[in-house]
């Protein structure tokens, strides 16, 4: 580890960052840039994913949060959508001995009764085979939207018939996909573009935001480092 990277576990340590929340932009305007076809910009930003979570590791983030695939994200075209299904499920299965060798717990969130059912079972087998780690936490967002999430979470409180007069903030967050995931610190968006497109809506209300030019594909461990330093220079006022 180079005192650079030291500086900044210091960092993460000191400001007691726990979860980054990354929205991963950049993949298909990689690709064009680079004069090849949207797959190679997808599978280039796995590579770049595997970077981020070793670098957690590095610096001691304990949770990491992606968005790979939204609610909308259905409306892309029929066969990058098949393909980034396929990508996923092979993605997965390769990965998940390396994952839980490094440690790592995997956690898929969303609505993921509208994916196959091989891939649903590829999910549940790598969540199962990490559920016992206790190195970085990542979460994976697929088919999913935050206002779909605190429309699930409503009809969760109801259906479970709590009276009026119990919700409370605790009861709506404890019905979120995010349960027992502490709230991000940090967003990080790549790509340039100022937006949140209905991620984590309710989980960051209090999140510093991060948003870089670099598309996510170059998004290295020398990156991911400068955000977490200009975190460290934020003032958190919680309103106060």
């Amino acid at each position: 580890m180079t005192a650079e990277e030291k500086d900044i576990k210091n960092i993460v340590e000191k400001t007691n960052l726990k979860h980054i929340a990354i929205i991963m932009d950049g993949n298909r305007r990689w690709a064009k840039a680079h004069f090849l076809p949207s797959a190679s910009g997808h599978k280039k930003g796995v590579e770049a994913l595997k970077t981020i979570v070793k670098a957690a590791h590095s610096f001691g983030v304990k949770y990491i949060t992606v968005y790979a695939f939204s609610t909308e994200n259905w409306k892309r075209p029929k066969d990058e959508v098949n393909f980034l299904m396929e990508l996923l499920a092979a993605t997965i299965s390769n990965e998940v001995l390396e994952l839980d060798k490094n440690n790592v717990k995997l956690k898929f969130i969303g609505d993921l009764s509208m994916l196959s059912d091989n891939l649903q079972k590829i999910l549940n087998d790598a969540e199962e085979k990490t559920l016992n780690n206790t190195g970085v936490n990542l979460q994976i967002a697929l088919n999913y939207g935050s206002r779909n999430e605190i429309v699930n979470a409503v009809k969760n409180i109801i259906k479970s018939r709590i009276k009026e007069n119990e919700i409370n903030e605790d009861i709506i967050s404890d019905n979120l996909y995010t349960k027992n995931i502490p709230e991000p610190d940090l967003l990080i968006r790549t790509g340039g573009e100022k937006r949140i497109s209905n991620y984590l809506l309710w989980q960051i209300a209090y999140s510093e935001i991060y948003v870089t030019d670099v598309l996510w594909p170059d998004f290295n461990k020398r990156e991911f480092g400068l955000a977490i330093t200009e975190f460290s220079e934020r003032q958190r006022r919680y309103g106060k």
